[in-house]
């Protein structure tokens, strides 16, 4: 009996824990002049995204503090995600350049949008 209280009470835990990784499916929109503008979807899976362009290449998720994109639509491009957004259905993220002329390029932001969970 003591085994199945176990059991279950490993089940149980298992079940209500939160993912902390991006899965799903988005609308990318990026701002500009002041409004959104919808550029395509992308779909994540554990550690990889890409974009419906099947022309795109597919870019990889970094999970830290804060969650980075790498190999964007343009390479010298990243994005970063603060990871208290991840469990929201609208996620704000920042871009960065990576050849931005300062010390650390992630503190310098050249545009920024957001990613809207499709249901």
């Amino acid at each position: 009996m003591k085994y199945f209280a176990l059991l279950i009470t490993i089940l149980s835990i298992n079940f209500s824990q939160k993912t902390d990784k991006l899965t799903g499916r988005y609308n990318y929109l990026i701002e500009d002049d002041n409004s959104y503008i919808q550029k395509d979807k992308i779909t994540f899976k554990d550690s990889i995204f890409a974009f419906d362009n099947k022309y795109l290449p597919k870019g990889k998720v970094s999970y830290g503090n804060v969650i980075l994109l790498d190999n964007f639509i343009n390479t010298d491009l990243i994005i970063s995600i603060p990871k208290d957004q991840i469990t929201k259905d609208t996620i704000l993220f920042y871009m960065h350049d990576k050849k931005s002329s300062a010390a650390n390029y992630l503190d310098e932001v050249v545009g920024k949008g957001k990613l809207i969970r499709i249901k």
